[in-house]
């Protein structure tokens, strides 16, 4: 299948996506990851180099802007909640899916640290999507979601660094950029809106999409990525985004019209259903393995600071996608896992993102919240 006939056939796609989403009441990019599944095993439609650059940016676009809609000031005041919510929410199942794929299973070591490091995320993307999908963007729960998210991807980050990337000169470069970007940019910014801003050509978001191009490439360099750095700067110029809502809302727009479709699609491809069916049990008990973990690690402390919500906050701090699929390839490109321990370890991440939201969403969706409400941890008030 040539270029333009994938993207057609994937045009078509994305808008049926949009339409399912808005008849079934479930998130778009739930549909678009089902799609995603059906395109790559029933309609002969892969991912081209072109889809992967956009799924990759999408995937950064994502994380930038679910770091932008992150209250600084909220993040401070429920610190302890948003760490010990987002550190349980690693450590649980890292520990569990790497002691279960080594005893239980019998992987190697390091192909079981693997699986222990893809399962123990929580997907910025498929999080964010969802708040803003559900207008929780803005309310207290979700911005104690995405910071306790935030905190869960940092401990997978450095686990696959520490246990497996190796320090090279690139490293560094990409680690002084990243510093240097998440230091300068919101100091730049408020003069670079007022000379600059307010104009169809869009240089703000130009500058965004400059800065964040630079950290992909400097992150391919170092055999790093560059989500982490990502949410850091965004996070770093929210205050900006909270004087420039225009702007903001003009992000989401290129993101969720364009970008962001491409990324849940490619997530679905990545799905072979012959291996999976070859698989099934495995692919069963992993994901067990992983929700079991995070139920028993989250919930306890939900219910603790979060009452109203509890399993709204557990389920989507069980889902997955970027980093499990990031870790999984890294495992299979550096000869740790094979084809079979990666194809069943995708799986179990794209469904980590379908499952546990499905249910988040239809039967455990917050009642409308006034932004930025405090809601009441139990034994307070």
């Amino acid at each position: 299948m040539n270029d333009l006939a994938t993207a057609a056939g994937l045009g078509v796609l994305i808008l049926a996506g949009s339409m399912l989403s808005v008849e079934l009441g479930v998130s778009v990019a739930i549909i678009e990851i089902g799609l995603g599944i059906v395109a790559g095993n029933f309609l002969g439609i892969h991912p081209t180099p072109w889809v992967d650059f956009l799924a990759a940016f999408a995937s950064i676009i994502l994380t930038f802007l679910a770091g932008a809609e992150v209250d600084p000031d909220l993040l401070k005041a429920r610190f302890k909640e948003s760490a010990l919510i987002g550190g349980i929410s690693f450590l649980a199942p890292f520990g569990l899916a790497w002691a279960f794929a080594q005893i239980a299973l019998g992987w190697e070591p390091r192909a079981a640290q693997i699986a222990g490091v893809a399962l123990s995320t929580t997907s910025l993307a498929v999080v964010y999507a969802v708040l803003v999908e559900t207008g929780q963007t803005e309310t207290t729960i979700g911005k104690i979601i995405m910071a306790s998210t935030f905190v869960t991807d940092l401990g997978t980050a450095v686990a696959l660094s520490l246990l497996f990337i190796e320090p090279t000169p690139w490293l560094a470069v990409f680690t002084v950029f990243s510093i240097v970007a998440i230091v300068a940019m919101p100091r730049v910014q408020p003069w670079f809106f007022r000379r600059y801003g307010n104009r169809v050509i869009e240089p703000e978001m130009k500058g965004a999409f400059a800065v964040l191009f630079a950290l992909m490439y400097l992150g391919g360099l170092a055999e790093s990525h560059a989500v982490l750095p990502a949410f850091l700067l965004g996070l770093a110029v929210a205050r900006v985004f909270r004087q420039h809502r225009m702007e903001q809302q003009r992000f989401r727009v290129v993101a969720f019209a364009f970008l962001t479709p491409f990324f849940f699609l490619k997530g679905g491809m990545n799905i072979s259903l012959s291996a999976v069916w070859a698989n099934l049990g495995l692919v069963g008990l992993l994901l067990l393995v992983k929700l079991a973990a995070k139920i028993i690690g989250v919930y306890p402390l939900a219910r603790r600071y979060v009452p109203q919500d509890t399993w709204y906050t557990t389920l989507l701090m069980s889902t997955g996608l970027t980093f499990g699929t990031i870790s999984s390839l890294y495992g299979l490109n550096a000869g740790i896992i094979d084809q079979t321990q990666f194809s069943v370890l995708v799986t179990v991440v794209v469904l980590t993102a379908v499952v546990p939201t499905i249910i988040a969403q239809r039967w455990f969706s917050p009642a409308p919240q006034t932004p930025g409400r405090e809601p009441v941890a139990a034994g307070e008030g």
